[in-house]
């Protein structure tokens, strides 16, 4: 009896085995492919200027949203929330590289996403190297980027290897591009590209002068667009090589908006609006799910969290009580947003506190310290925008005026309203109009309600010893740039190969 019983038992395991096996076969592998600080400046979005036919292909063999946004307009805060699902402001992960110090574990039943897959059986990769060809290598890498504003104890990814993948199904990997991130890609990038930007047939927005200064730095940011472009194929292509195509799903998107003045760090348009491409595969034996529509575009309106919800999803792993972010489709599939909220805080040592939300035609923002202005210090834009010093420059000659006068402004509005619809720049701030009220009174109201119901740690302050150590550092950056000659960003390699003249 224990002879056969003991068989049984094998069996049992061994049916059980086969069985597991047979599940993970049938489940997608998941691809995220994230281009660090871009906007939906691509082709397929109508951008003039920029040449982005692979993933204008993908577009069309996909689903595009055009309403697509992370939760905050940088980078750490922006990835804690989407590599958790949860807003940055719920997990206490709302300032801008905080909490380096290990004082910030995740609150319980919240985790990273690859703790959420592993268990259900996928092998995970946060991707840099993609070839053993040590001249494409140079080009053809990733950056293994994480910057999360939380503690992680312990191995969130399994490798940054593209080779480890086919061995490893299915499969949960993201890769990071950094070339429209300002530093060494950003200004190398057209060199990997066949044809530049040409600075005259470019649109700029109306909140910058018109100036070659300007018209140079957005023809080299659509550079460093049309080199992710670029990489993207080169990572559609090893999918095929590696017969892994008809069996993964590939989202395109950005962890925020461009780095540019009033993009980056401000949540605007600018700053949270992404590109969000999900490309279901073709020919596949995956079935569909309901609500994606291969080859359409969607005016749905997306949080950057949906897609930790909906990743999960894919893989089979019930979505996490406590997760904010919504399942997109398939029978799982929740309510559409009708509104999409996010905001900024301290931002390396400048401190702002900003919430927004916006519905299908406006967008409203709370200042709380309207007296600290727009270009209130920082070393980052300082020394890596080449257009925040023309703008001081012209400031100072008074030779600003219209939209971009209002960027060196001493103080910033405590309330702006805008409508998206006939104001896609955000230029003209309805705030304070007489016929807007009702609307401003309405998004107000729900952002107040949203704050407390996500817990919003941003309405508390940081530490003083956080603000103190800010202070110093803040104080010692500015001493080092007094010496700056007032025309140094004419030579920027941010300008790229472009050339530039003070009287435009």
């Amino acid at each position: 009896m224990r002879f056969h019983s003991c068989r049984t038992l094998i069996c049992v395991l061994a049916l059980s085995a086969l069985t597991s096996l047979a599940d993970a076969a049938e489940r997608p592998n998941i691809l995220w492919i994230i281009a660090e600080d871009m906007g939906p400046e691509l082709g397929c979005y109508g951008t003039k200027g920029v040449q982005t036919p692979v993933i204008d292909d993908l577009a069309s063999r996909g689903m595009k949203f055009e309403r697509a946004y992370t939760v905050t307009p940088v980078c750490s805060t922006s990835r804690s929330s989407f590599m958790t699902g949860m807003y940055a402001m719920t997990i206490d992960a709302h300032n801008h590289r905080s909490h380096r110090n290990g004082d910030n574990p995740l609150p319980d039943g919240v985790k990273v996403l690859t703790d959420w897959l592993r268990p259900a059986g996928y092998y995970t990769g946060n991707l840099r190297k993609l070839t053993d060809d040590k001249q494409d290598a140079k080009f053809y890498k990733g950056t293994g980027k994480t910057d999360w504003n939380f503690n992680y104890d312990g191995k969130p990814f399994d490798t940054d290897r593209w080779t480890d993948l086919k061995s490893h199904q299915p499969f949960y990997a993201q890769i990071n591009f950094s070339e429209t991130h300002r530093g060494g890609a950003w200004n190398t990038s057209h060199q990997h590209i066949d044809q530049m930007a040409d600075p005259e047939e470019i649109e700029i927005p109306p909140y910058y002068p018109n100036h070659s200064v300007v018209r140079a730095v957005w023809a080299q940011y659509l550079n460093t667009v049309m080199a992710v472009d670029k990489k993207v194929g080169f990572i559609l292509d090893l999918l095929k090589r590696d017969g892994l195509d008809k069996n993964t799903i590939v989202v395109f998107m950005a962890d925020h908006g461009r780095a540019m003045p009033r993009s980056k760090q401000w949540p605007y348009e600018s700053g949270l609006h992404v590109p969000l491409i999900i490309y279901w595969p073709e020919n596949s034996d995956l079935p569909e799910p309901s609500g994606y529509t291969r080859g359409q575009s969607t005016r749905q309106m997306v949080a950057s969290i949906d897609l930790s919800a909906t990743t999960l999803d894919w893989a089979g792993v019930e979505k996490p009580a406590k997760m904010q972010g919504r399942i997109l489709f398939g029978k799982n599939a929740e309510p559409a947003r009708d509104l999409v909220f996010g905001g900024r805080d301290r931002g390396d040592e400048s401190l702002f506190h900003i919430r927004t939300v916006r519905n299908d035609r406006f967008r409203y923002l709370k200042n709380k310290n309207p007296d600290t202005p727009f270009l209130e210090f920082n070393h980052y834009k300082e020394t890596q925008y080449p257009i925040v010093g023309l703008l001081h420059y012209l400031h100072d000659r008074n030779e600003l005026t219209g939209p971009p006068a209002a960027l060196t402004a001493p103080t910033r509005p405590a309330e702006e309203l805008y409508d998206l619809e006939n104001d896609p720049w955000e230029i003209n701030n309805l705030a304070d109009d007489p016929q807007y009220q009702d609307i401003k009174q309405k998004l107000a109201s729900r952002l107040e309600q949203w704050q407390d119901e996500i817990d919003d740690q941003g309405r508390y302050p940081e530490s003083d010893e956080v603000l103190e150590q800010i202070a110093r550092e803040r104080k010692r950056d500015q001493e080092k740039l007094k010496s700056r000659p007032a025309d140094w960003f004419l030579e920027h390699p941010a300008i790229g190969p472009y050339e530039v003249h003070l009287n435009r």
